[in-house]
């Protein structure tokens, strides 16, 4: 393994651990704000920090559009994430979100008419099932099938929004779109925060507002500059494996810092959640088609599984390997936020 592939590997897998303190730091802050002004101060703070770096780099900024789509995408999306989490375990919401791999590639299988190979559905099966395992799996620790049914709202709303993102990405500066686009959710909740939740509690203790700085750094900024950084030295299947770590994280801090219960139906639904997004990841082997458009959409292919409906798959045409989270030119985890 060469330099540039150990610190590309590296920063993937620092990537996927902090990606799953999410939750847990939402738990943590969630104990001091509702989910609105959480959503709000979360996305305010890390825009604050990445609509310089985007200014810097002489990228358009003001652009409606794109400040909708955070708006309602990330904004809209992490709000009722975040009343999911309040209503359910930390070990539960990690497992659901583990699902979002899957839920991503069947809205562009349908969006993009793409065509999932067999062993790719079968992952999504697994994955399907072993979230309703997780869900079924029993309420202790605090989970409820409410928290639970937030949670999977938001993840497919995460989907759409992951998919959709692929029109907005053509011709932009995808670090001027994330920075406009967390400037949106934080502009959108704190409206909605406003007008539903009144203001914001004085907190009792510092630990709930070290959560939102963590989760606004730590949670957030660092994992994207992290995963942009690796995703760019190793193919984007590599990366996106990566992702898996996320619920892994979650779901074992849950167990220990949370007290979440471990039984037998929620071990096996977090690892068919896992092992169905292994499933679906699967390549046999690099998959070439012709270049060009599908339907007057760009050609939806790669890391989970889907080759585009009508284009031939035959030796000497061009290589189409986009990644699983890819859209466009530029990263689109989230990007997810989704934790």
């Amino acid at each position: 393994m060469n330099t540039n592939r150990r610190h590309a590997v590296a920063a993937l897998t620092a990537a996927g651990l902090l990606w799953g303190t999410t939750v847990p730091l939402s738990k943590l802050a969630l104990e001091w704000l509702a989910p609105g002004w959480l959503t709000a101060i979360r996305f305010g703070l890390a825009a604050a920090v990445l609509l310089p770096v985007a200014k810097r780099r002489g990228a358009r900024l003001l652009d409606v559009r794109v400040l909708v789509s955070g708006a309602v995408g990330y904004g809209g999306t992490v709000i009722v994430q975040n009343a999911g989490i309040n209503r359910t375990s930390v070990t539960h919401a990690a497992l659901l979100i583990g699902a979002v791999p899957v839920l991503v590639a069947v809205v562009a299988a349908v969006w993009h008419r793409a065509v999932a190979r067999p062993v790719a559905w079968a992952g999504f099966a697994i994955s399907l099932g072993g979230v309703g395992l997780v869900t079924a799996g029993g309420g202790g620790g605090g989970a409820s099938v409410r928290g639970d049914g937030l949670v999977l709202i938001s993840l497919m709303m995460c989907a759409v929004f992951t998919v959709a993102q692929g029109r907005l990405l053509p011709g932009r500066d995808p670090v001027a779109v994330t920075a406009v686009q967390f400037l949106g959710a934080a502009l959108g909740a704190l409206v909605f925060s406003v007008v539903a939740e009144g203001a914001p509690a004085v907190p009792g203790r510092p630990g709930p507002v070290l959560a939102v700085a963590a989760l606004a750094l730590a949670g957030t900024l660092v994992p994207f500059t992290l995963f942009a950084f690796g995703q760019s030295r190793v193919p984007a299947e590599v990366a996106g494996a990566f992702l898996n770590i996320e619920p892994l994280v979650g779901a074992i801090a849950g167990i220990v810092f949370f007290g979440d219960p471990a039984g037998p139906i929620q071990l096996a639904g977090g690892l068919a959640v896992v092992a169905g997004i292994a499933l679906s990841s699967l390549r046999s082997g690099q998959v070439r088609a012709e270049q060009g458009q599908v339907g007057g959409r760009e050609p939806v292919a790669g890391g989970l599984g889907l080759v585009p409906e009508g284009i031939d798959e035959r030796r000497g045409a061009g290589l189409v390997e986009p990644g699983p989270f890819l859209a466009g030119e530029g990263e689109v985890r989230g990007l997810e936020v989704v934790g």
